[in-house]
């Protein structure tokens, strides 16, 4: 049974005492409720996993890297690749351990690249990663300097992604928590700095959501958000009628004015567009560790300027704001 006690301890041993007890039940009732078919076999791959020693970690490689400290068999490494594989689909990464390149369906590195100079420096900053995924971002935050980096997500599969990959990177200033944003207290500023990247457009009430990050973060700490958005031109908000991009729940997508008014609206200031880029085909496709269909299939077959649906096609925002 999956254990995260010592996340907890963690927590409190990085000034985050109060905020690790808010959370200790609620993730206790977490673990508990887990009812998911494939857990035993995620469980079994990652028990499974070679040992193999390191010689060099680097967290902040565009493709997070481990090296081996001496030769690996052939027989090792298909054992690494074949339980890896069974923790299908990998969205975010790359990853690099040893020679096994796990080419993820997105290049997560490019979107950091995006953003990493615009935001304050994170050396020795306690940070939360909403919506994490399997933690690639919060590697690259730990080599960037943060102190503390405490990432979320509710779909226990990136939970044990990251758990996989930490057995070699043995990052112990990162914990990958099962949890949502709805689990997370109110009120209760406990961080140095706050991401939310790719989830505000599927929250039904996204100033609430706003609110909530905003509550999480401590005075003069940092906001950067990052979402889809649609241009000035096509009006405030889209509120797409049924799926967009051939994505459930995407409830209302901003205009960068309407985004950058919302988080004024709930307090925030100093708000920034520190990036606006159209997702490409090279950022975001199918690979062989995610097979599944990628953007390539959510666009338009005759009109990649459009969704499959007819909106326009994604465009992402990256915002930065100061409590």
């Amino acid at each position: 049974m999956l254990d995260f006690s010592t996340y907890l301890t963690f927590l409190r041993s990085n000034g985050l005492s109060e905020f690790a007890s808010e959370i200790a039940p609620v993730l206790e009732i977490a673990l508990r409720e887990l009812n998911n078919g494939d857990l035993a076999k995620w469980e079994k791959a990652c028990a499974s996993l070679p040992e193999i020693e390191t010689s060099a970690i680097n967290l902040g490689a565009s493709a997070v890297s481990a090296e081996a400290a001496q030769h690996i068999s052939q027989e090792t490494l298909d054992a690494l690749r074949e339980n890896l594989m069974q923790l299908h689909p990998w969205r975010k990464g790359p990853f690099n351990l040893f020679s096994l390149h796990i080419d993820t369906e997105w290049r997560s590195d490019w979107k950091w690249d995006r953003l990493e100079k615009s935001i304050s420096p994170l050396k020795g900053r306690r940070v939360l990663d909403v919506g994490c995924g399997n933690g690639y971002h919060c590697f690259r935050m730990v080599a960037s300097g943060a102190q503390a980096v405490v990432g979320i997500d509710p779909f226990l599969l990136y939970v044990m992604q990251f758990l996989a990959v930490n057995k070699y990177f043995k990052c112990q200033s990162a914990a990958v928590l099962p949890l949502g944003i709805d689990d997370l207290p109110k009120s209760l500023p406990a961080f140095d700095s706050v991401f939310s990247m790719g989830v505000l457009y599927h929250r039904k009430n996204p100033l609430e959501h706003l609110e909530h990050l905003r509550s999480l973060l401590v005075d003069g700490g940092e906001l950067i958000l990052e979402t889809i958005i649609v241009e000035d031109e096509f009006g405030d908000i889209l509120e797409p009628k049924g799926r967009y991009a051939k994505m459930r729940n995407v409830w209302k997508i901003p205009s960068p004015t309407t985004c950058a008014d919302w988080l004024r609206e709930v307090g925030f200031r100093d708000v920034r567009v520190v990036d606006i880029s159209k997702t490409s085909l090279d950022e975001q496709r199918s690979s062989e560790w995610m097979t599944f269909e990628s953007l390539g299939d959510f666009l338009d077959k005759d009109d990649t300027s459009l969704t499959f649906e007819g909106y326009p096609a994604p465009i992402r925002a990256v915002f930065v704001a100061t409590k």
